[in-house]
């Protein structure tokens, strides 16, 4: 185990931003929950063999679309999730881990940490963010007899009050009752769910992402120093990926967020980018090029660095690089059915048939 410093708080958003494949939060708001999980208190990591056998871990989240312009997640809204469900489980939580790494994703958990003194697990639902819960939920959608817990709290509290709630049921109607939590208060909502034994999350998490995204980080400000092009280089050489394209971004289907998502499709020379929060296809020439769990990236050239959706400018030069799924950590929860079916019905495209086998 090991405390969690600002440098690492500082990495943890540039790795984790690479890993948000456009979405994954905000830069800001995961500069600031790094930056006061680290002044309050002393976050902690821990790799799953330094935890007793019998923990129990909850992932802790944010729900919602990036780009929506309304809004608001206060640090302690993490805080009160996590005590909440606390009270409702009837195992102590004694670790926390986040849904997925991004921007402001990878210090999922860090301030409860602080605050609360759980230990952040270094595991993830997910290596690269995702659109929607179920994506992270580590297959949770399809264990017999599971009973999830999720608990929200949060919102824009000028235009709607802070709202909080318990819900439980399947792993999937709770997860689509907290979407819609999250478009009535604003956009955006943290929550704190699923409590599971630590031999479930062992099994079936994508193991050290949260490491892989500081080092990441750390590896990128180093790069910094020399050049754009290094830093494009590092990410490319860190992830074993391949780049597909550069040049111009253009909006070929332009951003529309509904439904608690950010709907669209960017254009880089003759690769099309489809996104739902997140990137989750490559095509070219009516050809498959990279799809979910495939980490698919966007850099910009000027300086290197990921591209957000909602960040995304027509004009703007950028360096699309992708790196095969099974090259990284990969979770249950990434090759979900359940979860990547309602991918399909949302993007009108298909994924079960490009899924990778998980070793």
């Amino acid at each position: 185990m090991r405390e969690l410093t600002a440098d690492d708080a500082r990495h943890g958003v540039l790795g984790g931003g690479v890993f948000a494949c456009g979405g994954g939060g905000w830069r800001h708001h995961g500069e600031l929950m790094g930056s006061v999980a680290t002044s309050v208190g002393r976050p902690v990591l821990a790799e799953i063999g330094e935890l007793p056998e019998d923990s129990y871990v909850a992932t802790v989240t944010a729900i919602g679309a990036p780009a929506a312009e309304d809004w608001e997640i206060q640090p302690v809204d993490y805080v009160h999730a996590l005590q909440k469900l606390m009270r409702e489980c009837d195992r102590p939580i004694s670790a926390v881990m986040t849904g997925q790494n991004g921007y402001s994703t990878t210090h999922n958990g860090w301030i409860q940490s602080a605050m609360l003194g759980v230990k952040v697990l270094d595991a993830a639902g997910d290596i690269r963010a995702h659109p929607t819960g179920k994506l992270g939920s580590l297959g949770l959608t399809s264990r017999p007899g599971y009973v999830s817990t999720q608990v929200v709290s949060g919102g824009n509290r000028d235009k709607h009050g802070h709202f909080s709630a318990v819900t439980t049921g399947s792993v999937q109607t709770c997860d689509d009752v907290l979407r819609d939590i999250s478009v009535r208060t604003g956009g955006f909502i943290a929550a704190a769910r699923n409590p599971v034994e630590l031999s479930w999350v062992r099994e079936h998490a994508a193991l050290g992402a949260i490491s892989a995204a500081i080092e990441l980080g750390a590896a990128m400000e180093k790069a910094a120093a020399r050049s754009a092009e290094a830093v494009i280089e590092t990410v490319r050489d860190r992830l074993g990926a391949r780049e597909l394209a550069r040049g111009p971004l253009r909006d070929a289907v332009a951003l529309d967020t509904h439904g608690g998502w950010d709907h669209g499709t960017f254009g880089i020379g003759e690769h099309l980018v489809p996104y739902l929060n997140e990137y989750m296809a490559v095509t070219s020439g009516g050809e498959r090029i990279a799809s979910y769990p495939d980490t698919i990236v966007i850099l910009r050239a000027e300086d290197g660095l990921p591209l957000a959706v909602k960040d995304a400018k027509e004009g703007m030069e950028v360096v699309l690089l992708v790196a095969d799924a099974r090259s990284l950590p990969l979770s249950s929860s990434a090759v979900d059915p359940v979860a990547l079916g309602e991918c399909e019905q949302l993007l009108d495209m298909e994924f079960l048939r490009y899924l990778p086998e998980r070793s």
